[in-house]
């Protein structure tokens, strides 16, 4: 089988389930960033950290796999292959992975600028990419049914890339720098 079908070259794809659609769809674009975000998770996973972590992100990676697939699916037919879902315990586990992490970082008292270490800017970048794919989705949830599950993830997800950073921070002996707001007096 060929890598190319040439099928997409008029900018239109295919949907599981046969639709084929624009490929600057809402929907397209929803997985699409699905899909950058799983690269990113890749990039964090090659780095040195520990294994604990690695493991954790391959199943985020494989949870974003299944995402994608939840997204390119036409959700007005019925397909007849059977596709991997998202379940609640999917969210359910990066709540355990993020009190993990909670439980043995010092309390946030300010925003903290993004750095300090090059595999703690790959995670906040990370996060802000899994943060554009739940506006999209947002986006897209309010013209086509999304199942819900995948707007909890995503947004869970954010929030774990968050800690994870914070963690690696940590482990890294990185700094974390305070933002310290520069207000003007009056």
């Amino acid at each position: 089988m060929k890598v190319y079908t040439k099928k997409g070259d008029k900018g239109t794809t295919q949907l599981i389930g046969g639709k084929r659609v624009d490929k600057g769809s809402l929907r397209i674009d929803a997985y699409g960033t699905i899909d950058e975000l799983n690269s990113y998770i890749g990039l964090i996973r090659d780095q040195k950290i520990d294994t604990l972590y690695k493991k954790q992100l391959l199943e985020i990676q494989d949870r974003l796999f299944t995402l994608g697939a939840v997204l390119a699916t036409d959700p007005d037919k019925q397909v007849k292959m059977k596709l991997p879902t998202l379940k609640e315990n999917d969210v359910n586990l990066l709540e355990t992975w993020i009190d993990e992490m909670d439980a043995v970082l010092e309390p946030m008292k300010s925003f903290i600028l993004p750095g300090g270490h090059t595999t703690v800017s790959f995670v906040q970048i990370a996060r802000c990419v899994c943060r554009r794919s739940e506006r999209i989705i947002s986006d897209l949830s309010r013209q086509e049914p999304v199942d819900k599950v995948v707007n909890a993830y995503v947004n869970r997800l954010s929030d774990y890339l968050f800690m994870l950073g914070r963690k690696l921070s940590k482990d890294l002996n990185a700094e974390e720098i305070p933002w310290i707001p520069k207000v003007e007096e009056d």
